[in-house]
């Protein structure tokens, strides 16, 4: 019955979000409340449940996702992704960029929000698409798709990554060393396979490219932070710009080795912990913020940062509040027994329902952060009964919940207008490009799951 009544909560939560349109904090909270009190934890237990695991999440990640999210703000204000783009069109030309941009996309600008990711991306897309003829636009777009997704859901700090690994209780560190290499290999090797697709008559321009002109406010926002960088401020070299990205990177990477290799000292964990690591990231977006654009654009900025990162907390301490409820019940135990032989049949078996449980949620909520952050949450209480390694299961779980982003996620309209689709045209390209990435990258984990 517990494992029925997990279920019901899980469709419960999904079903008010999709039938009924409502928020997915309520939803969870609502269907966490369901569960706690059919499983038999009792109302105290279940409020219980419900404040230590959202605060239990807090503690793993909310300093994490805090840091990031204004680090990103300040960057982009700055005008510093911009200006990378720009950088890249250069340097590798209009033939190898769909390439690059998917590769950049998915290493450095997880640091921003998706939503950013595409309003600063999709004008070099666009501007840049004619150039390889009547296949550009799809295979930017598919770029652009697969780019920004896997960098989310598999590149520190990319919020996905992130809470997936809060909530499993998996080192930051430990998941840096194979997700920035899983992360851009799916992106660039999804682009090769979109380029492949492309050229058979899966691409009808005519019924798949809008035509119109896509909306105005990304090239606003662009010209503005270019007066800004121009005439507002003073330019500075643009790897200057990238240290609040590269530095904690780089300390958080250097941490993660140092206890691989056994050389860790105190003083190298306290500076390659993650959360010292994105505050020094944080504290020099601040002040090249300050010197370029002063401090009143500098303000603003943190502000916009701390309206967004308030949402996002919300949502990823109730998924830790779900995961709680769960670990309440006995349903480890019940999920467990499922797994108990002793070949290596059960760690593929393991994974591969963590990936379907990953692209089931995100299929019906439509929400790539929701999907991640609820599979998480639901299979956070039977890791210590696996015999997987945690980091190969936030793995499985961040590959699935990239899974056919489509028509029910505000991002997939976003992305249609500003990359001028039509709604066949945005399924052709970022759903089918989520659902190949998604497919792509579950091979990879199935290899860290050997050698973690």
């Amino acid at each position: 019955m517990i494992a029925l009544h997990t279920a019901v909560a899980i469709v419960l939560a999904i079903g008010l979000i999709i039938r009924f349109k409502v928020d997915p904090v309520i939803s969870l909270i609502v269907a966490s409340l369901y569960l706690g009190l059919a499983s038999g934890v009792g109302p105290t237990g279940t409020i219980e449940a419900i404040a230590t695991g959202f605060g239990e999440i807090m503690a793993e990640v909310g300093l994490l996702i805090g840091f990031g999210v204004l680090i990103g703000s300040l960057l982009q204000k700055a005008g510093a992704f911009r200006r990378l783009v720009e950088v890249l069109v250069r340097a590798v030309g209009a033939s190898r960029l769909p390439y690059a941009l998917s590769a950049l996309l998915s290493t450095v600008m997880p640091s921003i929000y998706v939503d950013v990711q595409v309003v600063l991306a999709s004008p070099v897309a666009r501007s840049a698409a004619p150039r390889l003829g009547r296949h550009g636009l799809p295979l930017f777009a598919s770029a652009l798709g697969a780019g920004i997704f896997a960098g989310y859901v598999f590149v520190i700090p990319g919020l996905a990554a992130i809470s997936i690994a809060g909530l499993l209780d998996v080192s930051l560190g430990l998941w840096l060393v194979y997700g920035i290499v899983i992360g851009p290999v799916t992106a660039v090797l999804t682009t090769l396979v979109m380029r492949v697709v492309l050229r058979t008559r899966y691409w009808r321009p005519d019924n798949d490219e809008d035509g119109r002109e896509a909306l105005a406010e990304a090239d606003a926002e662009r010209e503005a932070e270019h007066e800004v960088m121009t005439k507002g401020g003073r330019r500075l070299p643009l790897v200057v710009l990238l240290l609040p990205i590269l530095v904690p990177l780089a300390l958080i990477a250097f941490g993660a080795f140092a206890d691989l290799f056994e050389f860790s000292t105190p003083v190298i964990a306290f500076l390659g912990d993650a959360n010292f690591a994105l505050f020094v990231g944080l504290v020099g977006a601040y002040l090249l913020s300050r010197r370029t654009m002063g401090i009143g654009h500098t303000r603003n900025a943190m502000e916009e940062g701390f309206h967004t990162t308030g949402e996002i907390l919300l949502i990823t301490g109730v998924g830790g509040s779900l995961g709680a409820v769960i670990g309440a019940t006995d349903l480890d135990q019940v999920l467990a027994d499922l797994f108990s032989a002793d070949t290596g049949a059960p760690v593929i078996l393991t994974l591969l329902l963590a990936w379907f449980i990953a692209a089931l949620l995100h299929l019906a909520i439509g929400s790539v952060s929701v999907a991640a952050i609820t599979a998480a949450g639901i299979i956070a209480p039977i890791l210590g009964s696996l015999d997987v390694a945690p980091v190969a299961v936030g793995l499985a779980i961040a590959s699935g919940a990239m899974f056919a982003l489509q028509v029910n996620s505000n991002f997939f309209w976003m992305f249609k207008a500003l990359l001028g689709l039509s709604t066949s045209g945005a399924l052709k390209t970022l759903t089918v490009a989520t659902s190949v990435a998604s497919v792509i990258s579950l091979p990879m984990v199935l290899v860290v799951a050997l050698i973690a």
